[in-house]
């Protein structure tokens, strides 16, 4: 079965493996995920992760995460942008926003800083 939303897929993993208190989680490997996973790691959500089997799957170590949801916003179905005025804040600061601009993918703070606007890919806090 295809997958419409990869990246819903890849939160979706992240947060059944986290549930049921496993210390890693599979996923398959994109330019994108891979993208967004070095903005978690920078920003402590996920622990690390690494390329298996010749860059097909990506191995992301989630044991000491401090990410409790992961939701996505912009689906393919409904797109969702912001420009750099109207980025959301998730609870007051505490958690991230992750969006997809024209400089790259990067926290909704770093967009901030550099006066970016962008799609809003997901929320994590």
């Amino acid at each position: 079965m295809a997958i419409t939303d990869p990246i819903a897929d890849m939160l979706t993993r992240i947060r059944n493996a986290r549930l049921v208190g496993k210390s890693s989680v599979v996923i398959p490997a994109s330019k994108l995920k891979i993208e967004i996973l070095k903005v978690l790691k920078r920003e402590k959500f996920v622990d690390d992760f690494s390329m298996e089997n010749d860059g097909a799957t990506i191995l992301v170590g989630i044991e000491n995460t401090g990410a409790k949801k992961m939701i996505r916003v912009s689906k393919p179905g409904r797109r969702v942008y912001a420009n750099n005025t109207e980025i959301p804040v998730v609870l007051q600061g505490h958690g991230l926003v992750i969006m997809s601009t024209s400089k790259g993918v990067m926290s909704g703070k770093e967009a901030r800083k550099q006066h970016l606007g962008g799609e809003v890919l997901c929320k994590v806090w």
